[in-house]
């Protein structure tokens, strides 16, 4: 059964379900930071997803990270799965800028968090929505 690692509860909120993901966003307002997570119980690496899940994570990331960057105007993509600190598979979509807080390093440690409003989060939850369409559903 699948659960949401308690780690990206904490350091995220929920937005939606896609076919294969539950779409997560960073509580980091520094940049638009999106976390897609299989929803399979106890993978911890892509190559233990069968090869259907596989294709459809690599569909998702790409359909996300291509929407996200014109939507967001970034002038770099980073997608990337980790998972040193939570094991729990998941892959990272930011939006990265020029002269964004940490640019050109990466994301992770370099300045605090900066949390969003609720306005921000309905904001961006209405994007996502239109941007992904019906294979987008709101839990």
């Amino acid at each position: 059964m699948f659960t949401l690692d308690s780690r990206l509860q904490q350091d995220s909120l929920v937005l939606g379900d896609l076919p294969l993901c539950q779409l997560l966003l960073s509580k980091d307002a520094n940049y638009p930071w999106f976390i897609l997570v299989p929803r399979r119980a106890d993978v911890s690496e892509l190559f233990e997803l069968d090869e259907a899940d596989q294709r459809q994570l690599w569909e998702e990331t790409t359909a996300l990270a291509e929407a996200l960057k014109d939507a967001f105007a970034a002038d770099k993509m980073n997608v990337a799965t980790l998972g040193n600190v939570v094991s729990q598979l998941h892959m990272h979509v930011i939006v990265r800028r020029h002269g964004d807080a940490a640019w050109p390093a990466p994301v992770w440690g370099k300045v605090p968090a900066i949390g969003y409003t609720q306005e921000q989060i309905d904001g961006i939850r209405q994007q996502v929505r239109a941007l992904l369409g019906e294979s987008f559903k709101e839990v």
